[in-house]
């Protein structure tokens, strides 16, 4: 690339294969990503509400406020912090 330097960032980190050898397809690993996202990200509205009433559970890798919330739940999955139970 001419002026540049390619940086990939987001799904390249963790790696989808690390990531795909967690779960059994890639359907899976969006509707259980996508659904943990939206826990992180109702957990932050909750905090920022300031009214004591927290109902879903924070990230549970490192993070900062800036961090996405889908990339954190892709972080928790390839982490080992989050096991997906089949029905």
């Amino acid at each position: 690339m001419y002026g540049t330097t390619a940086n990939p960032q987001g799904i390249t980190k963790p790696a989808i294969d690390e990531l795909l050898s967690k779960v059994d397809s890639k359907y899976s690993l969006a509707v259980y990503s996508a659904a943990r996202a939206r826990q992180i990200n109702a957990y932050r509205q909750e905090m920022k509400a300031g009214d004591g009433n927290i109902a879903n559970i924070g990230p549970l890798v490192a993070s900062a406020p800036d961090d996405k919330p889908l990339s954190l739940a892709l972080e928790e999955i390839a982490a080992d912090k989050l096991k997906l139970e089949n029905e």
